[in-house]
C-alpha cells in the first residue's frame, strides 16, 4: 500500500502496462521474430522450444557443446515448470542456484511454495539445520539471519568464480533491441549472467514486449505489487555477448523460448492468463493460498493464478482440484496489477469441469457435509 501512495495514479501506470501487454500478445508472432533478429545481431542465438522437453534437452546441448561441468542459476519459474534442474544434473552436470531461497529448496530437495519467496515455508532454524547438513561448518552459531545469509554468500561466492555457464530466466523480453530484463533483489541475476562464459536465457513466449518504452510500464508495477519496492535492487537490461571494451559478460549468448501449451491460448477465452507478469500479488491476498500453502497446490504455480494457469498447461483433468480451490471473494482480481479476471477464469473452468463431467475434488464433497 505504501509503495502504491508513492505514485499519484496508480491505476494509470496499471493501464500502461496492460496496454503494453494486451499490444504485445495481438502482436506476439512478429514480436518474436523481431526479438530473434535483434538478438541474432547482437552476437546472440535464439532456439525455440515446443515442450518442457525441448528447452531441457536444447539446454543440455548447449551446456555439454561449450565443454561446461558447473553451471550457476539465477531464479527460473520457467525452470521449475520443466524441471530443468534434475535433468541437468542426471546428464551430469554440477548446478547451483543462486537465489538465497532457490538455493535452500534446492538443499532440502523441495519444489518452491511461492513464486517470489521460494523458500517462505521454512524457518531460520530450519535453514540454518540444512545449512550445517550440506556445508562443512565449524560448531558456530546460524540464528541470526545475517548469518545465514554470510554462509550462503561466501558458498554461492566460490561457484559464481567458478561456473561455466550461467542461466537466468527473463522477466521481459524486447523486442526493439533484443534486450533480456531481469528484476532480483540480490544480483545474484547479474552475476549468474555476466560472469560465466556463457549465459543462456530461458523465457516463455509471452515475456515478449514490443519496445523499452513498455518494459518500462510493467516495471513501474511489478516490484510494487510484488515486493512493496518502487523498482527491485537491480533492475537489468542484457543485450548480447561481450563486446571490444566490455570489462564483463558471456562470450556466448543464447535465449530459449518456451512455448508448452501457451500459443493454444492466443485468441481464446483464457489468454488473459498470459498477461500474468509473476508478481506473486494474487497469492499474497488469497484466503486459500494463505490457509494452505504453496505445496498444497501440486505444481510450480500456486495460488489463484496457478488454479488457473496449471490446468491451461497441465490439463484440467490432472489439476481438477485447482479451480475448486476458491472462495470467489475477488482480492485476487482487485490486486492484480495486469487487470486478470482470475474469479471469472476459474469459474469458466468450473463450467469446463462440468461439461466434460469430471469429478469434483474429494475435500469439497467433504466441505458439503457441513
Amino acid at each position: 500500500a505504501q509503495a502504491i501512495e508513492m505514485v499519484d495514479d496508480f491505476e494509470r501506470l496499471k493501464h500502461q502496462a496492460q496496454t503494453a501487454k494486451r499490444y504485445a500478445l495481438n502482436n506476439i508472432h512478429d514480436l518474436l521474430l523481431t526479438f530473434e533478429r535483434n538478438v541474432q545481431n547482437s552476437g546472440g542465438n535464439v532456439h525455440w522450444a515446443s515442450t518442457a522437453q525441448e528447452l531441457n534437452q536444447t539446454v543440455i546441448d548447449l551446456c555439454r557443446n561449450s565443454g561446461a561441468r558447473n553451471i550457476i542459476k539465477g531464479k527460473s519459474m520457467i525452470g521449475e515448470e520443466t524441471g530443468l534442474n534434475s535433468a541437468l544434473e542426471q546428464h551430469g552436470f554440477d548446478l547451483i542456484e543462486s537465489d538465497l531461497g532457490e538455493y535452500i529448496i534446492q538443499l532440502a530437495k523441495e519444489p518452491p511454495s511461492h513464486i517470489i519467496a521460494p523458500a517462505i515455508h521454512k524457518t531460520r532454524s530450519q535453514v540454518a539445520d540444512l545449512f550445517k547438513q550440506h556445508h562443512d561448518l565449524p560448531n558456530r552459531d546460524l540464528s541470526a539471519i545475517s548469518e545465514l545469509v554470510d554462509e550462503a554468500r561466501q558458498i554461492l561466492r566460490e561457484r559464481f568464480l567458478s561456473a561455466d555457464v550461467g542461466i537466468t530466466g527473463a522477466n521481459l523480453l524486447v523486442a526493439e533491441n533484443g534486450s533480456v530484463a531481469i528484476v532480483t533483489n540480490e544480483g545474484n541475476g547479474d552475476l549468474s549472467a555476466t560472469l560465466p562464459r556463457v549465459h543462456i536465457v530461458i523465457a516463455s513466449i509471452e515475456k515478449v514486449v514490443a519496445s523499452m518504452e513498455d518494459a518500462s510500464h510493467i516495471l513501474e508495477v511489478l516490484a510494487r505489487s510484488a515486493t512493496g519496492q518502487h523498482m527491485s535492487a537491480y533492475t537489468t537490461f542484457f543485450n548480447g555477448t561481450k563486446r571490444h571494451g566490455d570489462t564483463d559478460g558471456p562470450d556466448a549468448f543464447h535465449v530459449v523460448l518456451l512455448d508448452n501449451g501457451r500459443s493454444e491460448l492466443l485468441d481464446g477465452p483464457f489468454e488473459a492468463m498470459l498477461n500474468c507478469i509473476k508478481c506473486g500479488a494474487c497469492l499474497n491476498h488469497c484466503p486459500v493460498y494463505s490457509n494452505v500453502g504453496g505445496h498444497a497446490y501440486g505444481w510450480v504455480y500456486p495460488g489463484p493464478m496457478g488454479s488457473v494457469l496449471t490446468p491451461l498447461l497441465m490439463g484440467i483433468k490432472q489439476s481438477t482440484p485447482l479451480p475448486n480451490a476458491s472462495t470467489f471473494c475477488g482480492r485476487c482480481e482487485e490486486v492484480c496489477p495486469m487487470g486478470i479476471p482470475l474469479p471469472q477464469l476459474l469459474r469458466q473452468l468450473r463450467e469446463l469441469q462440468h461439461t466434460k463431467q469430471l469429478e469434483p475434488a474429494p475435500w469439497r464433497w467433504g466441505l458439503g457435509i457441513y
